[in-house]
């Protein structure tokens, strides 16, 4: 099977890595042509803020040199701290397995994750916009959709308010017993801000300010649940009265630096601040952990809140194996019907062609009458040649191929030199 996965997520790299290969929407629509450049059938990138995975179909012949991961660094600018022990690589079923995985939710950070589903719904849209999906990752991906639907209707994957927005509330109430005295300033009303948003309020929160690049989506959002709008512009003024602020912005740089934070702490006279960067790539620089009376929480410190709420989900992986398992097997099975007929086919368009062209190169040898008797005596030979074979591999298509059959298949392949056809 020639379907493969590259990637890098929140097992193998820590945050400070994954945010250095996270990919924006114009930068995935900018790499897809570098790509066909390496000459990938098919592709695509599904980046969030705990994993980016390549997914992809390679053509006959990839380009020697440049690695795809080494690739995927360099587009983004990250050779110094990017090495390829972060990376992972999965080919043929284990491929298609991790795709079942992340769609489930089962391979989040957090267990069931809500967003996954659709954040893998707009990375297929954009290679389908960019020409870069054909028979293989179709399939893939639309499998890869019903199980996720499958593992949210079937199981109890996605019950009780677990996510990084749940998690970023609950710290917030660890840090502050009581919340209704307290104020709180929230960056994005995207959708990890508005669920932070939304956890915040049913926390009793006592003022919430929200500030947002686009203002009318903050004005929305307060409609909704209440609190205050602020000018974007004005979030380091803002953060001089506040208790606790929570970022969670898509930005390629931090949107507050250590400069900007030593200002506010002195307007706060060294009042306490309490920092949640819940962006990736992360909004706040990491250094101004060191500033005192500066407690900033990454992403990655929530794994220990989310931890704690787990339990239930975790006990519904089993239920979601089972149902990856039973889509893996109808997908390996639609897989292998595509491999015995074009083989097949192929096998015998090659074996006619040689048929005519040597034919034809020496019918004129023979007289008139005999060329008809001529014609099919070499076709009964061909046919006789094919025949064992063809029954041969026919004979391990009942209902799905075994290990032997898709031996057979790829020997016959390379031996005869058959090349893979793809469709869009």
């Amino acid at each position: 099977m020639n379907i493969f996965c590259l990637g890098i997520n929140h097992r193998t790299a820590p945050i400070e890595i994954r945010e250095r290969m996270w990919f924006s929407d114009d930068e995935i629509r900018a790499i897809m042509p570098l790509l066909h450049e390496k000459q990938l059938m098919e592709a695509v990138l599904v980046s969030t803020c705990n994993r980016t995975e390549l997914y992809y179909v390679p053509g006959e012949q990839i380009t020697n040199g440049e690695s795809l991961w080494q690739m995927l660094v360099r587009f983004k600018h990250a050779e110094e701290t990017v090495q390829e022990k972060y990376f992972y690589s999965h080919s043929a079923s284990e491929a298609v397995e991790q795709a079942l995985r992340v769609a489930s939710g089962i391979d989040s950070m957090v267990v069931g994750d809500v967003q996954i589903l659709n954040q893998m719904k707009e990375a297929f849209g954009i290679a389908q916009e960019s020409r870069c999906t054909g028979i293989m990752l179709n399939r893939l991906f639309h499998t890869a959709f019903h199980v996720g639907k499958r593992a949210r209707t079937e199981t109890e994957i996605g019950e009780g308010a677990v996510s990084i927005s749940y998690a970023a509330a609950e710290l917030a109430t660890k840090i502050f017993e009581d919340l209704s005295k307290r104020t709180a300033l929230l960056v994005g009303a995207g959708e990890t801000g508005k669920l932070t948003a939304k956890h915040l309020m049913s926390r009793n929160l006592g003022t919430l300010l929200l500030a947002n690049r686009t203002r009318q989506r903050a004005d929305d959002l307060v409609v909704q649940l209440g609190g205050r709008a602020v000018d974007y512009e004005k979030i380091v003024s803002e953060l001089a009265n506040v208790d606790i602020a929570i970022s969670a912005v898509e930005a390629p740089t931090y949107i507050l630096s250590v400069q900007e934070i030593q200002q506010i702490m002195k307007a706060r006279s060294n009042r306490p601040l309490f920092i949640i960067d819940i962006g990736v790539p992360r909004n706040i620089d990491p250094r101004a952990n060191s500033i005192d009376n500066v407690f900033l929480h990454d992403i990655d410190a929530l794994n220990h809140v989310i931890d704690q709420s787990l339990a239930h989900r975790r006990a519904e992986i089993p239920k979601i194996h089972t149902i990856i398992q039973e889509e893996l097997g109808v997908f390996m099975q639609w897989h292998d019907s595509l491999q015995v007929t074009p083989t097949i086919q192929q096998l015998r368009e090659q074996f006619e062609a040689i048929r005519t062209t040597e034919l034809e190169k020496f019918i004129h040898h023979f007289p008139s009458d005999k060329k008809e008797a001529l014609e099919m005596l070499t076709k009964r030979i061909v046919n006789k040649i094919l025949h064992a074979p063809m029954v041969n591999l026919k004979n391990g298509t009942n209902g799905s191929l075994d290990s032997e059959t898709r031996n057979k298949i790829d020997l016959i392949r390379r031996l005869f030199g058959l090349t893979t056809k793809h469709h869009s």
